[in-house]
């Protein structure tokens, strides 16, 4: 794809089927620019682009944008909601039990869904989430001093 292709935010909300806004512009790149960030760092990041937005207003767009599957939203146990802009492929993730640190791990199959479940119950399965749980290096070098 050449840059004149490269469809820009705007235009990729658009062909979402979303009405583009300010807010949603920022929410969007600010997610794709974030490492798992959570709600309250997305806002803060999008008032700091494009003045104030209500906490409420920045969950709609979030909701928004993870139904047209510009962005995903993960949740591991015990932990607020994250989202990235990673999507499209197949990855898991990696969680430090002690800070929280969220990394990318890729599938080790590579197609989804990745796991096969014993019985699926009827259900026609498209995806598996896979979340590892360990230590960071920071957290395990701060746990063996």
């Amino acid at each position: 794809m050449t840059a004149s292709q490269i469809p820009n935010t705007a235009e990729e909300l658009r062909g979402a089927g979303l009405r583009v806004t300010a807010a949603r512009v920022a929410l969007l790149e600010t997610v794709r620019k974030g490492d798992h960030l959570g709600v309250e760092a997305i806002a803060s990041a999008v008032r700091d682009r494009v003045g104030h937005i209500s906490l409420q207003a920045v969950y709609e767009a979030l909701h928004a944008l993870t139904g047209v599957g510009l962005i995903r939203r993960i949740e591991p146990a015990g932990s607020p909601a994250r989202f990235e802009g990673r999507v499209g492929d197949n990855h898991h993730h990696i969680v430090c039990r002690s800070c929280g640190a969220v990394a990318d791990v890729a599938c080790a199959v590579g197609e989804a869904p990745c796991l096969t479940a014993s019985d699926d119950h009827g259900f026609s399965v498209d995806e598996a989430e896979v979340i590892y749980w360990g230590l960071c290096p920071d957290c395990s070098i701060a746990r063996s001093s």
